[in-house]
């Protein structure tokens, strides 16, 4: 659901090409959404088979032919649709690094301190890129500031989990 309204509230704005919907979800929405190249044509597809979008091709130049995907009035119903169910419904976030949380104690608790501050340099590197994007006008900035929020978050916990495991380490 999360995927289609994301393409779909894409070819809202505007008319656009795979290359086009594929930069601005690998850029500005990479730290909220992971969808991959193939999987976004795959749903492209399906919502072209639905009636949801259009697909024409164009060639500029020597350039190699391009799908454009443009949103129909079916496409606005399903988008107006699933946006309605996507603000009302809590969607928590599942992580498979909490699984190792619970077999911690498996470990001596210097080790697991030790393997926990190496996950906090990842996390501390997604802290700073989400901060890096640039601000957007409009609701795209709640988006991105949710986000931040959320890894922040996570650090601190983190960051408490560590001191509990082992108060020599500071991060």
């Amino acid at each position: 659901m999360a995927r289609e309204l994301l393409l779909l509230g894409l070819l809202r704005q505007d008319e656009m090409h795979g290359y086009q919907l594929h930069e601005m979800f690998s850029s500005v929405l990479a730290h909220s959404i992971d969808l991959k190249k193939p999987t976004a044509y795959f749903i492209l597809d399906k919502m072209a088979q639905r009636g949801w979008v259009t697909v024409s091709s164009t060639q500029e130049g020597n350039r190699p032919m391009r799908k454009v995907y443009r949103l129909t009035p079916d496409g606005e119903a399903a988008f107006e649709r699933l946006l309605r169910e996507n603000l009302a419904t809590y969607a928590d976030a599942e992580s498979t690094g909490d699984i190792g949380l619970a077999f911690m104690d498996a470990l001596p608790p210097t080790e697991a301190a030790a393997l926990l501050l190496k996950r906090r340099e990842r996390l501390s590197v997604l802290v700073l890129s989400a901060h890096a994007i640039p601000p957007h006008e409009g609701t795209f900035q709640f988006m991105i500031e949710h986000r931040i929020r959320h890894l922040e978050a996570d650090l601190a916990w983190l960051d408490s989990v560590i001191a509990r495991l082992d108060p020599t380490l500071t991060p």
